[in-house]
């Protein structure tokens, strides 16, 4: 392992060095929330390090909410910092669906390929945070450039990746000599946000657990829960695999990709009208089913990283854990 370790000055010195020929984004406070915001040199000494999960998650760089897929435009570099851990799970999912031997999606693959991530270590959660269940950890092990952790006043970076550690070089910025691993006490503060969300979560079903109890789940249950939603798609939205779309027809021959979610009334229609999902409730189950057993079987990944981001933001106040937890009783 190659371990740089930055201080607060130097670490704003390289900020402002990609900034010069690159795009950059990373989380700043935005009124009440922290989001993905574009960095300037005017705030780049603003960006906020402790908390866990921006409002928008990862996937919207790469599968923005709307694009022309037919007029793709000349890529410029991309930048982005501070991704928790919950996002970069979610690639495992994404591009095997995006960039998989028997397909590529030339949009999604060129917006990838343009972006270095940062990965950034958790040690702040909220009370919906539940990534550990289904064994991701609150900081970076993959699927990332270069990964960050912000520690005592001090940044480690660690190039993930021969591309991380090319990005690293072309800066015009002395790092000194790396380390060869983090400081032990870096390591047990991750331990033991590892240990406090397990306890935090310990009545939560994990992902074998999980699809058992959707699987033998009774009608009611999906009623009973489904009777505040109000279809506003927001939990699909906001989630970091959620990836249905539509393709939007244009003059000129251009289409145009607009994200789509399964929790809108007609989703499912076809020819005649016919509608599979057209009871709420029905819609209402699939996006479990679709999580935790269609896509599982499908692309041997989890459609759930636990960033609770779905939690947080329904309208309905549905709690998806709670929703796991009553289905794994009646299984």
């Amino acid at each position: 392992m190659k371990v740089y370790v930055l201080s607060q000055k130097k670490w704003i010195d390289l900020l402002n060095e990609i900034i010069a020929h690159c795009q950059v984004y990373a989380p700043l406070k935005k009124e009440n929330s922290v989001d993905f915001i574009k960095v300037t040199a005017e705030n780049s000494d603003t960006i906020y390090y402790d908390g866990n999960t921006p409002v928008t998650p990862l996937k919207a760089f790469f599968t923005p909410v709307k694009e022309n897929v037919v007029n793709l435009k000349e890529p410029q570099q991309r930048v982005v910092i501070g991704v928790p851990n919950c996002d970069l799970a979610a690639l495992d999912l994404m591009d095997n669906i995006y960039i998989n031997e028997d397909y590529i999606d030339p949009c999604y693959k060129q917006n990838r390929e343009r972006t270095i991530i940062f990965g950034k270590d958790c040690f702040q959660y909220k009370d919906t945070c539940h990534c550990t269940v289904y064994g991701i950890k609150p900081f970076i092990e993959k699927n990332c450039d270069i990964a960050m952790s912000v520690f005592e006043e001090n940044f480690y970076l660690i190039p993930m990746n021969e591309r991380g550690e090319e990005f690293l070089k072309k800066q015009k910025i002395d790092f000194g000599d790396p380390k060869d691993s983090l400081p032990e006490k870096l390591r047990e503060q991750r331990d033991k946000v590892v240990d406090k969300l397990q306890e935090q979560n310990r009545e939560l079903p994990d992902e074998k657990e999980t699809r058992k109890g959707i699987e033998k789940s009774e009608e009611k249950l999906w009623k009973d829960y489904a009777a505040t939603c109000v279809s506003c798609g927001a939990c699909s939205f906001i989630c970091p695999t959620c990836h249905c779309f539509l393709l939007i027809d244009r003059d000129n021959f251009e289409k145009v990709k607009n994200w789509d979610v399964c929790q809108f009334p007609g989703f499912a229609r076809v020819a005649a009208g016919e509608d599979p999902l057209k009871p709420l409730h029905e819609r209402f189950k699939y996006r479990y089913l679709c999580k935790y057993i269609y896509k599982p079987d499908m692309f041997k990944a989890i459609a759930c990283t636990g960033c609770g981001r779905c939690i947080d933001t329904c309208i309905g106040k549905i709690d998806k854990n709670e929703v796991i937890k009553e289905a794994c009783k009646q299984g």
